[in-house]
């Protein structure tokens, strides 16, 4: 069956963001517990190696606008491919710190490369009705790779930490390939940078960039310390790799993210996203030796983790649709500044604090976000993919 516009570019971004996001990002809270083994590193030096990790995902951020505006929107993701081939291979042969840093802050840059671009392609190439389900297919794309994330993490337990690297590797070069398959060049767009000054799109975006900090420290936190905290506890050894793919497929629902922005309103949706990895949150950190409360821990935060990403690449596109990518591209670089700052924040605080109190004071402040936002959130906003005037 010949798939259309929407559904090839769909495809070959999930590929692209379920491997940059589901994988590369997110491996090294995965493996922190056999890293800090195997190296001997202090919570201190820790937290800012995963800070590190969210440099390099800020570098691509800030990077890939000037190289779209150059080349078109597909060479970020070319590059973004590349990176994650060649972080995640350093990560996998590191012997000390340094060279670990380096590895996972190339291998964490792949996904600031990659996913703003996905929103000019998809509102330049994909019909206006199809695009919300387009950037939530690729949005979602990062649960496909946390599952394939669950079952490399299995190597962990019967090898080695390094081998989750190997895997990752390989499935970048699939996925980038993939992408160079099924993408179609696009040209820069002449003078789309210069249409309106940078006040004007700050100002429509105040509601996506004040849920960006909220919601990235959120999550940075939960996939940072969440094998910390599971791997302390007395659950069973295979209770890591479950717990990344019950997130991935719970993640799942993050697909049918537009439906809930036309029957909600975006804002709406973000905060019930930002209420559910709250919960979340909580329930690592106030149960981490019940199976079944981190079970449930792990379902609620994959389905409020991947509907709370679509729904930001959605609401941006909402409020400024000429300029998609520029818009999502300025409120990933608030939440990555977030999320470089919360992790070494934590590894600060983690000795005299401790990790489980850390973990329900960031869920109680994600709670009232939430909250917040939904409470002060318009009932009556237009939906994506309906007639604009």
């Amino acid at each position: 069956m010949k798939l259309s516009a929407g559904g090839r570019i769909g495809l070959a971004g999930a590929a692209v963001v379920g491997v940059a996001f589901g994988m590369a990002r997110d491996a090294y809270g995965l493996a922190l517990p056999n890293i800090r083994e195997d190296l001997g590193l202090s919570e201190l030096v820790l937290g800012i190696i995963a800070s590190a990790t969210f440099a390099g995902y800020l570098a691509g951020l800030l990077l890939a606008g000037p190289l779209a505006a150059r080349h078109g929107s597909r060479a970020p993701t070319t590059v973004g491919g590349v990176s994650g081939v060649l972080g995640a291979a350093i990560v996998a042969s590191a012997q000390s710190p340094g060279l670990l840093a380096a590895g996972v802050i190339l291998a964490g840059s792949a996904g600031g490369w990659v996913w703003a671009p996905y929103s000019d392609i998809v509102t330049r190439a994909v019909p206006l009705r199809q695009q919300p389900r387009a950037l939530a297919i690729i949005t979602t794309g990062t649960s496909g790779g946390l599952v394939l994330l669950g079952g490399l993490s299995v190597l962990a337990v019967l090898g080695s930490w390094r081998l989750i690297w190997v895997g990752i590797a390989l499935a970048a070069v699939t996925a980038a390939l993939v992408n160079l398959r099924l993408v179609p060049r696009t040209r820069p767009a002449p003078g789309a940078n210069h249409r309106h000054g940078a006040s004007s799109l700050l100002g429509a975006l105040r509601g996506p960039a004040a849920y960006s900090v909220a919601y990235f420290a959120a999550v940075v936190i939960y996939f940072t310390y969440a094998a910390d905290v599971l791997d302390g506890g007395a659950l069973p050894a295979g209770a890591v790799p479950a717990f990344y793919a019950g997130i991935g497929l719970c993640g799942v629902v993050g697909v049918a993210t537009g439906t809930f922005v036309r029957r909600m309103g975006s804002s709406r949706v973000a905060g019930l996203c930002l209420g559910a990895v709250g919960v979340a949150l909580a329930m690592l950190g106030l149960a981490s030796d019940s199976l079944t409360a981190v079970a449930v821990s792990a379902c609620i935060f994959g389905a409020g983790y991947m509907a709370g990403s679509a729904v930001l690449a959605i609401w941006t596109a909402e409020l400024v649709p000429e300029r998609a990518g520029e818009a999502f591209t300025a409120c990933l670089i608030v939440g990555a500044l977030s999320s470089v700052a919360a992790p070494a924040v934590a590894g600060a605080m983690i000795p005299g604090f401790g990790l489980g109190p850390l973990l329900v004071v960031v869920a109680l402040a994600s709670l009232l976000s939430g909250i917040t936002l939904f409470l002060r959130a318009s009932p009556h906003r237009a939906a994506v993919g309906e007639p604009r005037a």
